[in-house]
């Protein structure tokens, strides 16, 4: 992770009372959420899709947990 996204990660953790170790990325997590990001950006012709749609996927493993590879391959063959 950069700096500039550990300081974003730091800021956010601080807003809600969170250590910033929780919310880590794994390097896995990182390949699948900007993979997401471009698959959302080029098959919708709109790039503000990708940030959009990595935003409803974090709602989703948030609220629900379970796998972050199978929730973005739902989003992305329900997008598809």
């Amino acid at each position: 992770m950069d700096a500039w996204l550990e300081d974003a990660r730091a800021k956010l953790a601080a807003e809600v009372g969170d250590e910033p170790a929780r919310y880590d990325l794994t390097q896995a997590e990182v390949d699948e959420l900007l993979e997401l990001a471009r698959i959302a950006a080029h098959e919708s012709g709109e790039r503000v899709n990708a940030p959009l749609l990595c935003y409803l996927v974090g709602l989703a493993h948030g609220r629900h947990g379970g796998s972050l590879s199978d929730l973005v391959d739902a989003s992305v063959a329900s997008s598809a």
